[in-house]
């Protein structure tokens, strides 16, 4: 095995969804294309309106982080996605949490990039509702 290859094995990408309603974390290899962990905030959590928090976050990220590290990773590159599209750009309160409890949990934090989709002028935005 090359040099090249053992640095290759170490990090990973974490794909941090997080909206309102829940905040999904998945950790693929460099290339994105085979899952080695995910969790969601449904497997930590009781009620639904407790998925989004960052306490569900930092309970996910830190199974995640030791299951990341039983697979020999010891990095990770992360990009948070918010709900995007024509709702909110802004991520949901567990994005913050998450990266925050993968650098305690004693993982290298590379990268960190915002990949919300931002439509270019795409479909027409919802009409403004009043009350």
């Amino acid at each position: 095995m090359s040099e090249s290859e053992t640095t290759q094995d170490k990090w990973g990408i974490a794909h941090v969804h997080a909206s309102f309603n829940n905040t999904l974390i998945t950790v693929t290899d460099l290339t994105g294309a085979e899952t080695i962990v995910k969790s969601s905030g449904g497997a930590v959590v009781k009620q639904n309106r407790d998925e989004a928090s960052p306490y569900a976050a930092m309970q996910m990220a830190e199974s995640v982080a030791e299951e990341i590290k039983a697979a020999g990773i010891e990095g990770l590159h992360v990009r948070v996605r918010g709900p995007g599209g024509n709702d909110n750009k802004s991520p949901g309160p567990g994005a913050q949490a998450t990266i925050r409890s993968l650098a305690r949990a004693g993982l290298e934090i590379g990268r960190i990039e915002d990949v919300t989709p931002i439509p270019h002028d795409g479909t027409r935005a919802p009409k403004n509702s009043r009350l």
